[in-house]
């Protein structure tokens, strides 16, 4: 059901030889952006009309207008199931808690007496989020994206995910049941491609956003490689990842539920398990089989995600080499299963999100950690983070010198631009001092 990879012996190879020995899911973002291109540019050039044609020929709805009416919000939350409701409630709670904690403060730094940096934190003015559709629904998604605008200051925010035939054209009823949760009113019926469009652009009913952020399928990622540098995204996500460095004292029963965890989300998600111990890779395999069999999404998800080559048990010669291992990796999700879990965890330097100990799943994460689960895949999380206030917020330095501060440094910023031979710029600050500068 999932192959091995035995890396024991001999020393691990260092950096970019390591990664390529390590499983990896083929996503070809640039492959799927020659065939959104045309579908955005549509998007630009006819607006909801576009939008509408779209949802018929990708989602089979026909749509009388793209903008969810806020009555259909209301009835969402109304008929929301109470258990779910409260569910959704708490993650929101939990969420909050974390992501105010991360709200900047504006700073003011004297660097020399008469001259001061100020750093002033500005939230983006508009951000459309986007939450899939497709295999599952995604309320979480909802939370993750809003939460940390919402604690950003952003003052206006809009939410798009794909027309459901099953519910009229209308996102799915716990999309919609979220946002009115959260106090999101501006909801499209917009997938794909086309809902990146259509928050790049603008359109009749849609204003253009200035950042995109959120979750989704290729044709999202692609979408958003395309408008890079006419809007800001969070990432392009790739598909799903769950990496776990275990040992011997790991519950194999908790290591297989975890693998397929997240194998269920796409048949392209990664399931990894880095370990020591032949015993453990040996147990894991055993309880990989009737875990499967008596869960749901086994044939089009679960097990070809887990046969898949993105999905792999990695053998290594001890935790150490597996710090290697899953740092090089860096994973989307990593869970810690070992003999001192948090001293090990404190050692990762390359993960999305870290999981420490056989409490901490995956799947809590997802949910109710308060944690945000909008994070780095493909081997991003070397250099990216995942989703959280900062990302929707914009430092802005504020310069404010005295003519005694400027003059004390002035010498020096001549000498600079006359080194750069950039003489206008030294010329400027001449001119503020009658073409003598103090100290030449």
């Amino acid at each position: 059901m999932i192959s091995r990879i035995d890396l024991r012996g001999d020393a691990l190879p260092e950096g970019g030889a390591l990664r390529d020995l390590l499983p990896r899911a083929d996503f070809d973002v640039e492959a799927a952006l020659e065939k959104v291109r045309p579908i955005c540019e549509d998007v630009h050039h006819r607006g909801d009309a576009a939008l509408i044609e779209y949802a018929e020929r990708f989602d089979g709805v026909v749509l009388d207008q793209v903008r969810v009416p806020a009555a259909a919000l209301t009835r969402a939350l109304a008929e929301l199931d109470p258990e779910v409701r409260a569910a959704l409630e708490e993650s929101i709670r939990r969420a909050r808690i974390v992501h105010r904690a991360q709200r900047r403060k504006d700073h003011t730094t004297q660097v020399v007496p008469g001259g001061t940096v100020t750093e002033k934190w500005v939230p983006v003015d508009r951000v459309g989020l986007y939450a899939p559709g497709g295999r599952s629904v995604y309320p979480s998604s909802v939370i993750m994206n809003v939460v940390p605008a919402q604690e950003a200051g952003v003052p206006s925010l809009a939410l798009a995910s794909p027309a459901q035939k099953e519910f009229g054209g209308l996102p799915h009823p716990t999309i919609l049941a979220a946002c009115a949760l959260l106090g999101v009113d501006e909801v499209y019926a917009a997938g794909g491609a086309t809902a990146v469009a259509m928050f790049a652009y603008g359109t009749e009913s849609c204003p253009a956003a200035n950042m995109v952020t959120g979750p989704g399928n290729i044709w999202v990622a692609a979408a958003k490689r395309y408008f890079t540098g006419r809007i800001g995204i969070d990432a392009e996500a790739g598909p799903t990842e769950i990496a776990i460095l275990a040992d011997s004292t790991a519950d194999p029963a908790h290591v297989a539920a975890d693998l397929i965890s997240q194998a269920e989300h796409d048949p392209l998600a990664a399931a990894v398990l880095v370990t020591d111990s032949e015993e453990l890779a040996a147990a894991v395999e055993r309880e990989l089989e009737p875990q499967v069999a008596a869960t749901k999404h086994v044939e089009d998800r679960i097990r070809p995600a887990l046969a898949g080559r993105q999905s792999a048990i990695v053998l290594v010669s001890s935790v150490e080499d597996g710090l290697k291992v899953v740092d090089a990796y860096g994973a989307e999700h990593l869970e810690i299963q070992t003999a001192g879990a948090a001293d090990v965890a404190a050692r990762v330097r390359n993960a999305g999100a870290i999981f420490v100990g056989p409490w901490a799943p995956v799947s809590l994460g997802d949910y109710a950690a308060g944690s945000n689960h909008v994070l780095p895949t493909g081997g991003c999380a070397c250099h990216s983070s995942g989703l959280s206030v900062q990302s929707f917020l914009r430092g802005i330095h504020i310069v404010d010198y005295t003519r005694d501060a400027l003059a004390e440094v002035a010498h020096h910023v001549v000498t600079l631009a006359e080194a750069e031979d950039l003489p206008a710029h030294g010329a400027a600050l001449k001119a503020r001092f009658d073409w003598k500068v103090p100290g030449q």
